[in-house]
């Protein structure tokens, strides 16, 4: 089977990549691009791992075509630190320590951070309903509701 050319902005940067036409925007992102801080939970769209944007859409990269990023934006956990200076949500979850074996963690990030992108000053139910998709097995969740909590103050300007 022949490879389609896919031509798409990755955190900000235009790249080009060849892709099987039955690949996962995830494998493509980390056999391709070699953007491995995407993970792979299930495959099947139901743990959260793979969590990426897609043109500020939160989706799981498992359950979309490598194809379908074609003239696209996609935003991965690589993207969130600006000029080495890690995002709030990543300094907030290392200060909370909501993370622990740190597979589930990117795709907590890129959740919270579309979260926050939309709505700063979430309440804390509205947190857990948008991170539902994400699961895990280590840390529980009260420390990522609060550091996400956290992050969000600090983006609105309010003293921790």
């Amino acid at each position: 089977m022949s490879k389609t050319h896919v031509t798409t902005k990755v955190n900000g940067d235009t790249v080009e990549f060849l892709a099987d036409p039955r690949a996962s925007l995830l494998d493509c992102l980390r056999d391709n691009l070699g953007l491995t801080g995407t993970k792979e939970g299930c495959g099947t769209g139901d743990c959260g791992a793979c969590s990426v944007t897609l043109d500020g859409t939160l989706v799981c990269s498992c359950l979309v075509l490598g194809v379908e990023a074609e003239g696209r934006e996609i935003g991965t956990i690589e993207g969130m630190a600006e000029d080495k200076e890690l995002h709030p949500l990543q300094r907030k979850f290392i200060e909370h320590a909501a993370l622990q074996c740190g597979f589930c963690t990117p795709g907590f990030l890129v959740a919270a951070k579309a979260l926050l992108d939309q709505n700063q000053n979430p309440t804390e139910e509205e947190v857990r309903y948008w991170l539902a998709g994400n699961l895990c097995r280590c840390t529980g969740y009260d420390k990522i509701i609060r550091a996400v909590m956290d992050a969000a103050a600090e983006l609105r300007g309010e003293a921790a």
